[in-house]
């Protein structure tokens, strides 16, 4: 395989320092706007099969060109996501398999923003599904680790675990903490804000989708490995689109266990118009304020020797276990960041995010997934991206909760 990456930031140099170490590939190039930190990502592992190249993601047409003059077989998006349409069209045109962490940003409903979805999270990436199958090429969506490895937990669930599911919803919590900084997003800022401020998005089988305010309905979800309690609140995400599509079940949600801090800090952008898209004048020049903000943090790819503890990504399942009595399980993937940082030179977060589509290339590669069209992680067989997982070194974990009270350990 021959796989072209773009974006050269935490996430692209977390996957070309786990890729290193499979022989699924034959060659990867690295490709970013700053030619110097794709080199920056690749050259530090001396690996003849990775290169660095710059290129502009925006520009379809020279994602396109570079794609085939490099036989790529597959395009990762590694870039934020209003990056997606682009990069995704950009992959058909080339003949290449398609995948991305993300999916293309929603737009809230115009009068009714905590009621109604307006346009959805990959609305206009599934608006496209039909040419993809019948060109019986594959752009794989949402394979990071939320949405993905917690989508591929939903998949395991239905298909071992549960004989009917109530409801499907993914809680993601950490004890990280960065030095020297008051406020310091361990990821994309430009995505989380995206994310935290739009309205939550619930599905159910009998509503369907629903939106709510943002940070609403909290709950303390204890989680494993040391981390413990944490207050998670609706954050509007991809695996409530995808699942329902592939796993049956009556509800799905996805919370996050931001902190107070967190959560008023972004409140605060929110009222300054920080969080804004749309570039306004500022003494002659155009300018988003959203970049400004992103331009003044530090770059979550930098953060990791100043970064302590864990993050864990899951997937609460609850319902009818195959016994027929009530079951509660949290699939769960914990990931250290002194253990990252020491084995790979990467922090936690962008780490845990990167392995994933990296596995599912490998699966890709060797054939054992296949499929046509617009696909979430949902639509394949779980269970040998599990296998596959743990024989990178990082297996997933299955805890059984009370059915009465699973937001606590058992």
């Amino acid at each position: 395989m021959r796989i072209l990456v773009l974006g050269a930031g935490g996430v692209g140099s977390a996957v070309a320092a786990i890729a290193r170490r499979r022989l699924f590939f034959e060659r990867m190039v690295v490709a970013d706007l700053d030619p110097a930190r794709a080199h920056a990502a690749v050259e530090r592992h001396g690996d003849p099969r990775l290169t660095a190249i710059r290129v502009d993601a925006s520009d379809e047409q020279e994602v396109a060109d570079l794609a085939r003059a490099e036989g790529a077989d597959a395009i990762l998006n590694a870039c934020d996501p209003w990056l997606n349409l682009p990069i995704f069209r950009a992959a058909f045109d080339a003949g290449c398999t398609y995948l991305d962490m993300a999916m293309t940003p929603s737009r809230p409903h115009p009068e009714r923003p905590y009621e109604e979805p307006g346009v959805k999270l990959g609305d206009e990436q599934f608006a496209e599904a039909a040419r993809w199958e019948e060109a019986g090429r594959l752009a794989l969506v949402g394979i990071g680790v939320e949405p993905g490895l917690s989508d591929v937990f939903a998949r395991h669930a239905g298909d071992e675990l549960f004989s009917a599911i109530d409801e499907v919803g993914v809680r993601d919590g950490a004890n990280l903490q960065v030095a020297g900084y008051d406020f310091a997003p361990t990821f994309s800022v430009w995505t989380t804000i995206e994310e935290c401020l739009n309205p939550p998005l619930i599905w159910e089988s009998e509503r369907g989708f629903h939106t709510t305010p943002p940070f609403s309905e909290p709950e303390v979800f204890e989680f494993p490995g040391g981390i413990g309690p944490v207050e998670c609140v609706n954050v509007e995400h991809e695996e409530v689109v995808l699942i329902p599509r592939w796993v049956d079940c009556r509800r799905v949600t996805f919370k996050y266990g931001l902190g107070e801090e967190f959560i008023d800090v972004l409140k605060t952008l929110r009222k300054l118009g920080l969080d804004r898209k749309e570039p306004i004048d500022v003494r002659g020049s155009r300018v988003a304020p959203r970049d400004v903000v992103a331009a003044s943090l530090p770059d979550p790819a930098r953060l990791g020797d100043r970064m302590t503890g864990r993050t864990c990504a899951g997937t609460l399942v609850t319902g009818t276990g195959r016994d027929g009595g009530a079951r509660a399980v949290y699939l769960h993937h914990i990931v250290d960041n002194e253990q990252t940082m020491r084995e790979d030179g990467v922090q936690a977060v962008v780490w845990q995010t990167a392995i994933n589509p990296v596995v599912a290339l490998e699966l890709l590669a060797t054939g054992t997934w296949t499929g046509a069209g617009v696909l979430g992680p949902e639509a394949f067989d779980a269970a040998p991206f599990l296998a596959l997982l743990a024989d990178y070194g990082s297996p997933h974990g299955c805890e059984e909760r009370d059915p009465a009270d699973p937001l606590r350990l058992g």
